[in-house]
């Protein structure tokens, strides 16, 4: 049986900093004679120590939805589609080359920084009310990250502009980048925050216990309970579908050139959306939603 704190494979531990780094690094390698390695280690153990708190500007995470299992989640789904695009995949799309793999994990690894609170935020009592403007504030810490940690200046600021395939501030298509490959990891990146999240064995238990709670304190509308998040995910699912096949055209693919046939991610994905379809049919919620989720953040 799948376990939680697991990937749609059930092998890499996706709580653990090291665990995916591990993987992220044993994939460059196959990929790249030269690969970044000791960048995506450091990258990796950084964003590690940020969402504990570790960082002398900001606190720690306490977004129980958007946490560190799920960017690294992300990151791992990132990584599997970048493979799958560079293995054969491409369809005459132009080869990623090494540095501009270190840039899809980058934005990857921190596309979600954006709801961690500064130390000094005397405004915001929790990272959830930065909702709306998450990826812009994401975006701007990881151009500062990405520079620091050698990445060109071009490179940074695209890794920057790559977060924003992740939210809902700038439509797709008005996202510049000036290069074909860069938006091809960007709408790889979209895809990958997707696909992750809604294959999580526990993501109708996290919508309705963790993402609501959310909502409420960033002040999105739109749902009077958690209970009626999760009835409204089928619908939710519809467009995300369109939007991965329209928007993002596709990517999703390349995750089936990874595994070597089944797409995983997928395959989550609709028995998450066929369960909720039946507790839409049955009306009972909390009878239905009984997995124990992984606790990630760190406790006052």
């Amino acid at each position: 049986m799948r376990r939680s704190e697991y990937d749609v494979a059930d092998t890499v531990h996706t709580t653990d900093p090291a665990a995916v780094g591990g993987e992220t690094i044993r994939i460059a390698k196959r990929l790249f004679p030269n690969a970044p390695a000791p960048a995506l280690e450091r990258a990796f153990a950084d964003a590690g120590g940020m969402y504990r708190g570790e960082h002398r500007d900001y606190l720690a995470c306490d977004t129980e939805y958007h946490d560190i299992q799920h960017v690294l989640d992300v990151t791992l789904a990132m990584v599997r589609l970048m493979d799958g695009y560079q293995r054969g995949g491409r369809n005459g799309y132009p080869m990623l080359t090494k540095d501009l793999f270190l840039v899809g994990v980058l934005a990857a690894l921190f596309h979600d920084f954006g709801y961690l609170r500064r130390r000094n935020d005397r405004k915001h009592r929790h990272g959830a009310e930065y909702t709306l403007v998450h990826v812009s504030r994401g975006a701007s810490f990881l151009r500062s990250y990405a520079r620091g940690l050698g990445v060109e200046e071009r490179l940074a600021q695209a890794a920057a502009t790559l977060v924003h395939f992740t939210g809902y501030e700038r439509p797709v298509e008005s996202i510049r980048l000036g290069d074909d490959t860069l938006r091809h990891l960007g709408q790889m990146l979209g895809t990958a925050d997707i696909i992750a999240q809604m294959a999580d064995r526990c993501y109708l238990e996290k919508c309705r216990e963790r993402l609501y709670p959310e909502f409420v304190l960033g002040k999105l509308g739109g749902f009077a309970s958690g209970d009626d998040l999760v009835l409204k995910t089928p619908s939710f699912y519809e467009g995300a579908c369109k939007r991965l096949d329209e928007k993002l055209e596709g990517s999703y693919h390349f995750a089936e050139r990874h595994f070597g046939g089944p797409n995983l991610y997928l395959d989550e994905m609709r028995k998450n959306i066929s369960y909720a379809q039946t507790m839409v049919k049955s009306g009972e919620i909390a009878q239905c939603l009984r997995r124990k989720l992984p606790q990630t953040l760190v406790r006052p």
